[in-house]
């Protein structure tokens, strides 16, 4: 027997005159009576959280729908909370619950406390995706297109009668920009006089006054970039979103950092050391300029190198800087340090990051790295449909409060305290290292008026650390050029060689551009490392693109570059190291092949097409190849064409197969009318649509391999094996569907780079075998049961109003079913992993071996 959410339904709706939200407010669950499981309808039951141990969440406050959905916060006096309605207006919260002498205790002596005390801020502001409480005032970023008529921009509310009500607003800068893309949080500066603000790339820079940043940005596209093909941020230009800082009447604005994408919410750590969490573009999933959710180190002068559509930059590009954390899929909200919570030291010390889409509170263990730091993330609290907006670090009583809500969703306030064995005494932060002192005596030099080191700057363009020797590169380019070009001309270290003469095309003049080249063909190609050689690509594409005329726009005209013989003689040279092994290097080698029109590329780069194993690389070239102007032949026209009959099997976000058919529609319009005439027939037909298991179905069945015939292979002699083989079956096997390795491949499963060396050749066939053995959180599906009978498993990826939208099937990640609220009988985690069974059974035995060789050697190479 069971007694079905719809039958309580039916009953509490009889019993509580007719409010059909009573449900959400006490968390309703189904009991399955035959089996034991237990559903939890909505996540306002906090027992269906999953925290870590001693860790306990309690609601404390369910959000009316008249006040709308929460999706910012800030604590202000006593342990009171303001928020804001993302449609509306301001709310200030004293919770209950507090300890006795703290906002919200009861009286003297009593040991009950107060109801939560809710209070709407009687004033025509709102709006906001960003509140701070600081100098005796409300600071409030609100975006544009609201009820009350309030530009997007930065306001102070104050008190100033003194009768604990705010009574005045006061407009300190206007932005241009507004929606969930627009302007974002506000937080305190670290030396406690200055306020710091963020904006997604729909906001325009704030004219800000002075910046670190060397104010030389530009879109520098070697090759044409094509919009979103869904229209989303078309014609947005760099440099994206910005933090900014600025005094407490917001006066003066400085530029500190910019190149995100849609970065909610900004944290300081104890040493004053900046981080944001950045969004993705998850229509990009499985294109190659998608980059995932990521944890940013926000340093003086930093680029991120976010660029609308296609033009996306690669994190291996000099002039930008790498997230520290790869988070995956998401969607950004509230983070938060937790210094002042009465938490363990480790999480004292831990940034905490909100994920709306997946419902998930991550935290952030940092880890110095040279001047930066890397990050591991664990998960801190999750539940299904979780949809975390903002969240805080209570003074008053050393909790975290979170909210939920966000795009009209029914909105709550919950509180997470700890009551564990381990000791919450103040944690003292470490201390800033040497090379965190020496990036800030650099960075001291980006400030507008300072005086450059440029003696310091120059020494460290060697540094093997990325963050110092661009830290370096920004005194130089804010510096006058001649101060220190001299040393570039006497300069032998390869390394500095690259840093310097990418500062030096950054600050220089199109004449400039044979002493530029002069510089870099002293470097010897076989002697660089892969990683100079990235670099070295990229400083020769921003020759072409700012000293030889390929000029930064949406269409490059490749055909008027502007070069000298020495800068065309060079990147030939360099061409003909394609393909050298590396496969980000062979992309940038490819881009300056088109780029100079080098008629023997067009052949090499279409027959590699064809060998890509991976569809971001076939992706990849097909792109570049639409520039190609010179050296087709109608055999290649017709191998270059075919390949888009293929390409629609390609799986990914929203915009791919949007992508594919706008780069065949332009590779079309750049034919001749003859060429039209002789690939008619070909051009007409109609692309092949596969399944995306085509590939692995068509092979034969081998064996239905079970864990009991892996002890031989997992004893082999992998020695033998043929990792080229093994890199040959990732990709038949479709692991690189969901999976990443070594740059390439899809991100709705784990990063297997370093499985190989995390698990042993048992364990790692173990989990391609039996999936569901050990389901990681991270990747857990939820099972709905619906009123009609029906049940759909997936993964909540999104919420949009009233609708929860699945992915069921994790090849295809960008499509969703979408599943009404009101239509849900029960919600519970499923056991079952929706990684699919039966991905070896056609593979041989020594093909297993060559697989579990290459998983292998990618450890090896990551220095595991």
């Amino acid at each position: 027997m069971i007694l079905s959410f719809h039958t309580l339904a039916n009953a509490c709706h009889m019993l509580i005159n007719h409010s059909k939200w009573f449900l959400f407010a006490v968390g309703c669950l189904l009991i399955s009576l035959d089996s034991g499981n237990v559903f939890a309808q909505v996540a306002f039951d906090v027992k269906s959280f999953k925290l870590q141990p001693g860790f306990q969440a309690e609601l404390i406050y369910e959000i009316p729908k008249a006040q709308g959905s929460w999706v910012s916060m800030t604590s202000e006096k006593n342990g009171r909370l303001i928020a804001s309605d993302q449609n509306g207006g301001l709310f200030r919260i004293t919770p209950a619950g507090l300890t006795k002498g703290e906002a919200g205790a009861g009286e003297a002596g009593s040991t009950t406390a107060p109801p939560n005390l809710v209070e709407p801020i009687d004033l025509k502001i709102g709006f906001a995706q960003g509140l701070l409480y600081a100098f005796d005032s409300l600071y409030v970023v609100a975006h544009a297109g609201n009820k009350f008529k309030t530009v997007a921009g930065l306001y102070r509310i104050r008190d100033k009668d003194g009768d604990d009500k705010y009574d005045s607003v006061e407009l300190l800068r206007q932005f241009d920009g507004g929606g969930e893309h627009g302007p974002h949080a506000v937080v305190l500066g670290p030396d406690g006089k200055s306020l710091f603000i963020c904006a997604g790339n729909h906001t325009r820079i704030p004219n800000p006054e002075t910046s670190r940043m060397a104010n030389r940005w530009d879109e520098d596209q070697i090759l044409t970039r094509y919009p979103d093909a869904n229209g989303h941020a078309a014609g947005v230009m760099a440099p994206g979103g910005w933090i900014c800082k600025t005094d407490p009447d917001g006066k003066s604005f400085e530029m500190i950092s910019a190149g995100y994408r849609n970065q909610y919410d900004i944290a300081f750590d104890p040493n004053g050391e900046l981080f944001t969490y950045d969004a993705d573009m998850e229509w990009d999933i499985g294109l190659p300029w998608y980059r995932p959710t990521r944890v940013c180190h926000a340093t003086s002068g930093s680029e991120f190198g976010w660029r609308h559509g296609s033009g996306k930059w690669p994190e291996h590009y000099a002039d930008s800087l790498p997230g520290i954390l790869d988070v995956g899929p998401g969607s950004p909200t509230g983070i938060v340090f937790g210094t002042g919570a009465r938490f363990p030291s480790a999480h004292q010390h831990s940034l905490f990051i909100s994920d709306w889409s997946y419902g998930i509170i991550y935290q952030v263990k940092l880890q110095p790295q040279g001047s930066s730091y890397i990050g591991t993330m664990e998960r801190f609290c999750s539940a299904p449909a979780l949809p975390v907006t903002d969240l805080v670090i209570n003074p008053a009583d050393g909790a975290m409060y979170f909210m939920i809500g966000g795009r009209g969703l029914r909105s709550a306030m919950f509180r997470i305290k700890y009551s564990g064995t381990e000791s919450t005494e103040p944690a003292s932060f470490p201390a800033p290292s040497a090379d965190v002192l020496l990036r800030r005596k650099l960075e001291a030099g980006h400030v507008d008026g300072a005086s450059p080191d440029v003696e310091t700057a120059w020494s460290q363009l060697k540094s093997p650390d990325r963050f110092l020797r661009f830290a370096a590169r920004v005194v130089l380019e804010k510096a006058a050029q001649e101060a220190w070009s001299p040393k570039l001309e006497n300069e032998n270290d390869a390394q500095s060689i690259l840093e310097g003469v990418l500062a030096f095309v950054r600050t220089g003049k199109p004449q400039q551009q044979s002493i530029a080249v002069k510089k870099l063909k002293q470097l010897d190609w076989q002697k660089l490392s892969v990683d100079h050689r990235r670099q070295l690509c990229r400083v020769y594409a921003l020759i072409l693109i700012r000293m030889g005329g390929l000029g930064s726009d949406q269409q490059v005209k490749v055909a008027e570059a502007k070069l000298d013989e020495e800068t065309r003689s060079a990147i030939n040279e360099l061409a003909n190291h394609f393909p050298s092994g590396d496969e980000l290097v062979d992309r940038e080698l490819g881009r300056l092949a088109v780029a100079t029109q080098i008629p023997s590329a067009t052949e090499k780069l279409v027959n590699y097409l064809k060998k890509g194993l991976t569809q971001e690389d076939q992706i990849a070239y097909a792109g570049m190849l639409i520039d190609a102007q010179q050296g087709w032949t109608t055999a290649l026209r017709e191998s270059y064409f075919q390949w888009y009959l293929e390409a629609f099997k390609n799986q990914g976000g929203h915009s791919l197969s949007g992508y594919v058919r706008n780069f065949k529609d332009a590779a079309i319009k750049n034919l001749t009318e003859a060429d039209r005439k002789t690939l008619a027939e070909l051009l007409a037909k109609e692309p092949e649509v596969k399944d995306p298991y085509a590939d692995l179905a068509a092979r034969p069945l081998v064996k239905k391999w079970t864990m009991d015939d892996f002890q031989k292979i997992a004893e082999a002699d992998f020695s033998k094996a043929s990792v080229e083989n093994g890199k040959k079956l990732f990709s038949v096997a479709t692991c690189y569907k969901c999976h990443r390795i070594e740059g390439s491949g899809g991100f709705v499963g784990p990063d297997v780079t370093i499985a190989g060396h995390r698990y042993n050749s048992y364990e790692l066939l173990e989990t391609i075998i039996d999936p569901s053995k050990a389901v990681s959180d991270q990747y857990e599906a939820t099972i709905f049961q619906l009123i009609d009978g029906r049940t759909v498993v997936g993964r909540v990826a999104n919420l949009n109003g009233k609708n929860y939208m699945v992915q069921e099937n994790l090849i295809k990640p960008g499509q969703f079913t979408n599943i009404a609220v009101d239509e849900i009988e029960a919600m519970r985690p499923s056991t079952v992993s929706l990684m699919p069974t039966g991905l070896l059974d056609t593979l041989s035995e020594q093909e297993i071996i060559d697989l579990l060789a290459y998983m292998k050697s990618t450890a090896s190479k990551q220095g595991k």
